[in-house]
């Protein structure tokens, strides 16, 4: 209990992704999963999940694997995505190869076991956060090390599963409220500033005297933080740095 106890307060207290993930990571192959892929989205749809560019991804699984599983698309027709993508809660990577022993899989989804299992993921669950909203999902898929069968996983899960789920949980919920740059998304101290002003309301002219800057370099800060954001509107870049925690933060 006070080892449970003491992981919590870690991952609840941690300052940034970077140091909940390491941690993350090494808590969970302490349970046999040395390989883990989490992913959220904020803007997904009936028929998408968005711009992968706007995902929070965040792994430590070899390049040789995510550069074809995220980089080619194959996640998309995962079949424990679409579980996740369906579902709440916890999964055993099982139904996946009932579905390829009963035949009903697509071709698509055979091709993403046949890579799976050239690099040795082939047995884990996935664990599906609850939404609360339809544009949002989370999940993390816990990959056992090599050399387990699902036997082994599922046993592992028999006798610790619900403090996994709590520990993923509690990761997942610490992930939204800290700041995520992702790729070339890390807005400068002044794009931030500017960006903090108009989501109070403020107008060009009233950010060039409260910054001291004149009204052209405050449009190019805005213009640059569109840039980064990839989005069209300032009103969108606002948005959007308020989803990842870019705004109104205490600096480190």
């Amino acid at each position: 209990m006070t080892a449970r106890r003491d992981y919590l307060e870690k991952l609840t207290n941690a300052p940034n992704i970077e140091q909940l993930w390491t941690q993350h990571c090494e808590k969970m192959a302490e349970y046999g999963f040395d390989r883990l892929l989490y992913g959220f989205t904020r803007y997904r749809t009936n028929t998408s999940l968005g711009d992968p560019e706007d995902f929070v991804i965040l792994t430590n699984h070899s390049t040789a694997y995510t550069d074809v599983f995220m980089g080619q698309g194959l996640y998309f027709h995962a079949p424990m995505v679409k579980w996740a993508l369906e579902h709440e809660g916890a999964c055993s990577w099982r139904i996946a190869a009932d579905m390829l022993a009963s035949g009903t899989i697509t071709e698509s989804e055979r091709k993403v076991l046949e890579f799976n299992r050239t690099m040795n993921v082939t047995a884990g669950y996935a664990i599906s956060f609850k939404s609360i909203s339809p544009r949002t999902k989370g999940a993390i898929a816990l990959t056992g090390r090599a050399g387990m069968t699902q036997d082994d996983v599922d046993a592992i899960w028999d006798e610790h599963g619900r403090d996994i789920v709590i520990f993923n949980n509690v990761a997942h919920l610490k992930i939204l409220t800290l700041p995520y740059a992702g790729p070339a998304r890390e807005l400068t101290k002044r794009q931030r500033e500017a960006l903090q002003w108009v989501g109070d309301g403020k107008t060009t002219q009233d950010i060039a005297l409260l910054m001291g800057l004149t009204a052209a370099t405050v449009e190019k800060h805005l213009r640059l933080a569109r840039e980064n954001l990839n989005v069209e509107t300032t009103a969108q870049a606002v948005l959007k740095a308020a989803f990842l925690n870019q705004m109104f933060v205490i600096e480190a």
